[in-house]
């Protein structure tokens, strides 16, 4: 993961992913993680995984494919720190979440602080 000031690399990051790592989020309980354009829409300082920063997933183009099988497509999609179950459980297994993704601790303080609302995400594999 690369946190960019224009083309400019200013930190890279290990990360976790879904725990289903290959290809973009469909659906919820899917354990994929979304890729593609989203933006920060909020901030979690009291997260069960430290801190957490919210992404704005789903757009409307990833309720609209959802909704053509009859589905909902998740939610609640976060850059967020390991708390004490990812500490438990990344170093088992690098994609553990349900689609969030995972750095550790120290990382997200760095991550939380360099980010502001509507900040651009991009997500590819």
């Amino acid at each position: 993961m690369h946190l960019l000031n224009g083309q400019t690399v200013m930190k890279s990051y290990d990360f976790g992913l879904g725990n289903q790592p290959i290809g973009h989020k469909q659906f919820e309980g899917d354990g994929k993680t979304p890729e593609g354009l989203y933006f920060v829409d909020r901030f979690n300082p009291r997260s069960r995984y430290h801190l957490s920063v919210g992404i704005s997933y789903p757009n409307e183009r990833d309720k609209a494919y959802a909704a053509q099988f009859g589905l909902n497509a998740g939610g609640d999609i976060m850059f967020h720190g390991q708390g004490p179950e990812g500490r438990v459980l990344a170093p088992r297994n690098r994609d553990w979440t349900a689609g969030c993704i995972a750095i550790t601790d120290n990382e997200i303080e760095d991550v939380y602080a360099m980010l502001q609302l509507r900040t651009p995400v991009m997500i590819y594999a």
